[in-house]
């Protein structure tokens, strides 16, 4: 493969602020500058080898959906572009170009905003077990891959530890407030709504996805990414069959070959081969191809 692979991004005097699992996040004052690095995790795992350009393609899949959703809610956004960042970064474009966004710093919410229009991930065993999703009834007879009669909003509080945790649209009410949850959870939701008929126009069904939301100014604020395949479940139209797992726009194959080789997901993992690393970049192109008409990036 001849892509470049940006797994860590420095500056000659300066590291970045906050390394997460694959964000780095530089802090300059009441602005960010977020990084989408090619680092790729799972099982809460980073593994050792990167995606080349899944950065840029989550980037620029996020980009143009601030756009298609500018008018349902204000976003944190200021700028994508290298020659509007802070001067120290101008010389290193060819690192940050395509995969960093200038953004205002908001006060984020302690809670994730999840919206599902399908029954999959840890929504459908606690569905198998109770009949609910984070406590919300759900009819009898639902399968795996199912679509709700409505998108439900089903909140998640952020956890340090890489699992987040699902609570009842109630128990988010009572951390962030009953009137800031319910504005959250409309908001969530019309976008969902929008996403969902978006992604059908292009043949993708789009499953579930989780927002964050902060306060700038007063006013909430949608933040981070939006509605990419590492933040919502993407699957092909074509091939959807519910009562069983589906193929998605996502880390599959990373997946599928951790859980082959026996990794016992305690311990770093095995670094990823050529052929899973390609396959994996694909998809992710995939994805951005179908959502935004583009060729390339």
């Amino acid at each position: 493969m001849n892509h470049t692979v940006v797994c860590n991004t420095t500056l000659p005097n300066r590291k970045p602020d906050v390394s997460g699992k694959v964000r780095d996040i530089y802090d300059l004052g009441d602005k960010l500058l977020l990084v989408a690095t090619d680092r790729i995790s799972a099982f809460d795992w980073v593994n050792p080898v990167g995606i080349p350009d899944k950065g840029r393609i989550l980037t620029q899949i996020s980009l143009w959906w601030f756009e298609q959703m500018a008018d349902l809610c204000p976003n944190h956004l200021i700028s994508a572009d290298v020659a509007d960042f802070p001067d120290e970064f101008h010389a290193h474009a060819d690192v940050f170009g395509g995969r960093s966004m200038l953004v205002h710093k908001c006060e984020m919410l302690p809670v994730e905003m999840v919206v599902r229009g399908y029954l999959a991930g840890s929504g459908l065993k606690e569905y198998k077990q109770s009949g609910t999703v984070c406590g919300i009834k759900l009819p009898e007879g639902l399968v795996e891959a199912s679509k709700l009669e409505e998108p439900i909003y089903t909140p998640a509080t952020k956890a340090t530890d890489g699992h987040d945790l699902n609570i009842s649209p109630e128990e988010a009410g009572n951390i962030i407030g009953g009137a800031l949850n319910r504005r959250a959870a409309e908001i969530s939701i019309a976008i969902y709504k929008r996403g969902r008929e978006i992604a059908a126009e292009r043949g993708i069904i789009l499953c579930d996805t989780k927002f964050e939301f902060g306060m700038l100014d007063g006013r909430l604020t949608l933040a981070d990414e939006i509605l990419t395949p590492d933040s919502s479940r993407f699957w092909p139209a074509d091939q959807y069959k519910p009562g069983q797992p589906q193929p998605s726009y996502d880390k599959q194959f990373v997946r599928d070959y951790l859980e082959e080789v026996g990794w016992d997901k305690n311990s770093p993992p095995p670094p990823l081969p050529d052929d899973v690393v390609e396959k994996t970049r694909e998809k992710y192109m995939e994805a951005y191809r179908q959502l935004t008409g583009r060729k390339e990036l």
